[in-house]
């Protein structure tokens, strides 16, 4: 079942294996987190998200923030679609966790007529302390990573 976090609470802690190693939330502690949520390794949109914030990497860490992505694709297929563009974020598998349910992100999809569950694009900045700072639900992907990258810069 997903919950529905909102801005003030503490973000769930995780434990997930990623990409370049396993990734854990409360390893960041001190750091501003971007932890966004995509459906699906090697997509256009999901691409483009991640080209977004590998282009934006410098900036991010000067404001410093962590950017990591979650996906329920497996932690193989990260360090596929990490190597295809040169990605720079950390890429977390939930392939066998109920993360992306508590983080709200698991929501009834529909297309061509068809009802589905899967990921909804959504981005969450979390402080140094683990609290849910700002939300971004339904993101579109044009103009997503300079806002994030605002918000991030905000909290410094």
């Amino acid at each position: 079942m997903s919950v529905e976090l909102k801005v003030g609470d503490h973000a769930p802690d995780f434990e997930l294996p990623g990409a370049d190693g396993p990734i854990n939330l409360s390893a960041f502690r001190g750091q501003t987190v971007v932890l966004y949520f995509y459906p699906k390794d090697d997509t256009s949109g999901c691409t483009a998200e991640a080209q977004g914030f590998t282009a934006a990497a410098d900036d991010f860490a000067a404001a410093g923030a962590v950017v990591v992505g979650v996906s329920k694709d497996s932690a193989a297929s990260h360090q596929k679609f990490k190597a295809k563009y040169g990605l720079s974020p950390l890429l977390a598998s939930a392939k066998d966790d109920d993360m992306v349910e508590r983080y709200g992100a698991w929501v009834e999809k529909s297309m061509y007529g068809r009802k589905y569950m899967g990921i909804e694009r959504v981005t969450y900045l979390i402080d140094g302390v683990g609290a849910v700072r700002r939300i971004w639900r339904k993101v579109k992907v044009p103009g997503h990573v300079a806002e994030v990258l605002a918000a991030a810069k905000a909290l410094t």
